[in-house]
């Protein structure tokens, strides 16, 4: 071979690897709307990535995502979803009901994955559980169906209990509402008095147990939402120095020195939204996969906290509960 030719072919050779990376396709993105703050959502997230890890896609390495926190600042929720619109991912993963119908002002085309505490189909998120319709599908989280149950576990842990205060956030409308709904038809048969205490800040958190001071309710109901859960630490904090015996619909609250709480897994719902996410990836369309109904819940116990407030907690709790935290 002439040198000349040899080069040239040579020159060919070492340009192969550079066409062929050239054709590779593009890494998928997928965008991650949420109205908190990352480490609210950590749990969530080692779920989400082993979702997304079932069905063969690992972050940097086959997919990318893009994350979007508002802080609880809500009203910046439209220009996140609108960036993540912009940014053309193949998928939108919202942690809440108010993500997720950002999300869907935000676009009719792009899939929307959601986890709803409440109903999905009330809230105006899918036509019907089994046949989504539109872009939209997800997770019913099961937050607020479990009101009942967790006023039994609270009367169960103290039994002497007649006056319960239940802790709302009026800004969570559609939460508080089917929670107030609930606790009124529950409650009366168990012999229990309610009172309703709102807050929407720190402050007012601050004036509830003011009030509980005064007042002394004998076990106090935190309902469900993200604001409440990213009070966790003031809440469990004010019920340990108030002395007032509190369920939670989170374990993360208990985690933090909280008493008890019982709900829906977490990390569970997002690892199903994780492989969700993975199967849209792949082709699959919401319209054609159903919104999957929350089936593992956590019933945790903190039994320092317990044993700061004198309260003995009854062999049948402890012999229910997932975990017991020492």
């Amino acid at each position: 071979m002439r040198r000349r030719e040899f080069i040239a072919a040579l020159g060919g050779a070492a340009a192969w690897p550079m066409v062929a990376r050239a054709q590779q396709p593009a890494m998928p993105v997928v965008g991650f709307l949420s109205d908190q703050s990352p480490d609210f959502f950590a749990d969530g997230m080692r779920g989400f990535h082993q979702g997304l890890k079932d069905t063969g896609y690992v972050e940097g390495e086959n997919v990318a995502v893009e994350y979007r926190w508002a802080e609880n600042q809500f009203d910046r929720l439209p220009a996140l979803a609108a960036e993540l619109v912009r940014r053309r991912v193949a998928v939108i993963v919202s942690g809440t009901s108010t993500t997720a119908l950002a999300a869907k002002t935000a676009t009719s085309t792009v899939p929307i994955l959601f986890i709803a505490a409440e109903d999905p189909v009330k809230r105006g998120l899918v036509a019907s559980l089994g046949r989504p319709g539109g872009n939209l599908t997800g997770v019913n989280f099961f937050a607020v169906e479990l009101v009942k149950k967790r006023l039994e576990l609270l009367r169960e842990l103290v039994p002497t209990a007649t006056r319960v205060a239940v802790l709302v956030s009026p800004a969570n409308a559609a939460v508080t509402e089917v929670t107030l709904r609930d606790v009124a038809a529950a409650a009366p048969a168990m012999g229990l008095q309610i009172q309703i205490v709102n807050a929407d800040n720190s402050r007012e958190i601050d004036a509830a147990f003011a009030t509980f001071a005064r007042e002394r309710p004998d076990a106090l109901f935190v309902n469900t939402g993200p604001f409440f859960t990213s009070r966790r630490v003031q809440l469990a904090q004010l019920t340990t120095r108030h002395a007032v015996p509190a369920i939670y619909g989170v374990r993360q609250c208990v985690e933090v020195g909280g008493l008890m709480s019982y709900g829906a897994s977490l990390t569970d719902a997002f690892c199903q939204v994780g492989v969700y996410a993975g199967r849209i990836l792949k082709g699959a369309k919401p319209v054609d996969m159903p919104v999957v109904q929350s089936s593992k819940f956590e019933l945790v116990i903190n039994a320092q906290t317990a044993r700061i407030l004198g309260l003995a907690v009854p062999p049948s709790l402890l012999a229910t509960a997932d975990e017991v935290i020492e």
